[in-house]
Parts: structure tokens; sequence; C-alpha cells
């Protein structure tokens, strides 16, 4: 195995903030800027369209709260009791959205993971099959873009769980979160390991610098875990998220490894996706019989909330793939604006 490149020291700083796309993000926006309480209405709330734009980056800037913060944002915002009651409006409007959009949503964890276990050949809007085999570069760092706003804090929100759970789901979780942050070795951390990534792609790999690219659909994925993990009330949720990006992750990352090799992406960009065949592998069995078991061995009744949890991750990566297939079978950029060109000479 290509032994892991060299990485620049992460930033202890939080990422710039973005321009506004709305009533709701410009509230917040100026108010982590001015240091004010947000200014909006309940009729911006009422108009809100909970997958739009306005919303979804107004959820983000909330949520970055609970994680980096923002570059000249004092981090007692975190706790700011009139964002913090913006928050849970647009989270309801979110929330809401999510169940009505799953009125069918399996209620036990064996109908909600049956279909997960079988692999499609191609299905239709498939962004990991097309990329393996017709994808082109461009395409592959639009994609890496897109998901750096997760990747590069993965099993961040998924580790709130920890403290809530009990015995063998707690054991199993703590188990599956020390390898994905590195199993003590910090340049084998999954969110450095994507970081090694996006430098191959000619990217830049500071934390949330593609925020002002990402659209709507992608922000959504994002959210519903920072949703999902910073609510107890919503641990069954968190752990059937997490137990979905396991059980879906290695058939995926097996196909982006072999388009980030066709289109001569690099090796750390290959690797991120190597690496996780096998490890996630593992983690699918530890996680659906340990985590996922143990869970419903204490608390029965968490069940069609695990349940509710993987059908609202698959709801939200339908959306993404449908989003993102559609842009580039037209021959568009799926981000909100293209990125600047790659240097053509700097994997030969």
């Amino acid at each position: 195995m290509t032994p892991p490149s060299p990485s620049a020291p992460e930033s202890t700083t939080g990422p710039r903030l973005v321009a506004a796309r709305g009533d709701l993000s410009s509230a917040v926006e100026r108010a982590l800027r001015t240091d004010r309480p947000p200014a909006y209405t309940e009729a911006s709330l009422r108009r809100a369209d909970p997958w739009g734009e306005d919303l979804q980056l107004a959820l983000y800037l909330l949520y970055e709260l609970h994680h980096r913060g923002f570059e000249g944002v004092d981090d007692d915002r975190e706790w700011d009791p009139d964002l913090l009651r913006l928050r849970r409006e647009a989270e309801s409007l979110f929330l809401h959205a999510l169940h009505t959009a799953l009125p069918g949503a399996p209620r036990s964890v064996d109908e909600a993971f049956a279909p997960l276990l079988v692999e499609e050949v191609n299905p239709a809007g498939g962004v990991s099959h097309h990329l393996e085999n017709e994808g082109e570069l461009w395409q592959l760092r639009e994609y890496a873009a897109l998901r750096s706003l997760y990747h590069l804090k993965e099993a961040d929100p998924h580790a709130w769980a920890i403290p809530r759970l009990t015995g063998r789901a707690k054991a199993a979780m703590v188990t599956v979160a020390y390898d994905e942050f590195g199993a003590g070795h910090p340049e084998r951390v999954h969110a450095r390991l994507f970081a090694d990534l996006m430098t191959d792609l000619d990217l830049d790999p500071a934390y949330g610098h593609y925020l002002d690219h990402a659209p709507a659909p992608l922000l959504a994925t994002v959210n519903l875990t920072s949703l999902f993990g910073l609510h107890r009330a919503l641990r069954g949720a968190l752990v059937g998220h997490f137990a979905c990006v396991e059980v879906t992750s290695p058939p995926g990352s097996r196909r982006l490894a072999k388009a980030m090799r066709r289109c001569g992406a690099g090796p750390a960009a290959e690797r991120f996706y190597t690496e996780r065949v096998e490890a996630d592998a593992v983690h699918e069995h530890v996680v659906r019989r340990e985590v996922i078991g143990g869970l419903l061995a204490d608390e029965p009744a968490l069940e069609p909330d695990i349940a509710f949890g993987c059908a609202a991750t698959v709801l939200l990566e339908d959306r993404l793939a449908a989003h993102v297939g559609e842009a580039w079978a037209s021959g568009r950029s799926a981000l909100r604006s293209p990125l600047p060109a790659a240097d053509a000479t700097s994997h030969t």
C-alpha cells in the first residue's frame, strides 16, 4: 500500500461567511457579522421552501456554529438564544418536509435496510456509476468539492451519538469511530485523507471552502447529520443515518476508486476510496449487529426512528444524485458556480 503523503497542518480557524441566498440566510449572516439578533419575520418563515437554497443555507450556517464556527464570529454565538430560536423554527420545517416526503417510510430496521443490501447494477441517476464508467476529471473535481462539506468533518456529527448510547451500542460506536478518526494516527483521519484527495485534484482542502459553490440538495445532506446529531430525541435517527452510510459506502467507494484511477486523479485521490472499501465493509457488520442491535436491545421503541433515519438519508442522497445527474447530462456544472480549471500538468 502506498504510504500516506504528508499533509499540511489543519487550520484551527473557521471558514469565512458566505453571501446569503434569501431572507432567512440573510438574517443569519447579518446576525453573525454584526453580533446582533437575527431579524426575520414569521411571514419569511412561512414562505421558506424547506428544500430551497435560503433555508438550507440558513440551517448550515446555524449548525456550523456547533462545528468549527466562522472566522470573526464569537464562539459564544453557538448558544445565542435568538439564533437557537431561529434554528428551531427552520429545522422544524426541514424535519416536517422529510416526514411529508416519506409517507410510507419503513417502520422496521429490516424493511429499511433490505433494499440497501442488494446492489443495483446501474441505477438511473447513479453518480458513482457514471463517474466509474464515463465521468470526466472536471466531474470528479465537482463531486469532491461538493462532498468536501461532509467529508472534511466526517464522523464528527455521528460522534454526538456516543454519550447518548449505552452498553453494546456505545462500545461498538466507539470502535467504528476510532477507525474513522485515524486509529491513533492523525494522518489517517478520514477527513485528512479526503483533504489529501482534494489536493490531488487541485482543489482547496480548507474546511468549508466550497460552501458558496454548494447547492441546496448538497447542503440538505450535510444538514441532516447535524439535525439528527444535535437532538437527543433523534438519536435513533442518527444511528439509522450512520448505519445507512456504512452499508452503502463500500460499493460506491469501489466505483469511485476506479473512477479516480481511470481519470489519473492521483494516488491520494484513489487511496481515500480504496481504504474505505475494506474498512467500511467491516464497519457495516459492526454497526448492524452491535450498534443497531445493542440500541434495540436497550430501547426497542426506537426502531421506527432508526428506520426513518435510514430512509431520510436515502431520500436526500437520491435528490442530490438527481440534481447532479440532470446538470451533467445537460453539460452544466452541478455547482452554483463552476470551479476554476485544474492544472492539467499536475499528475503527469
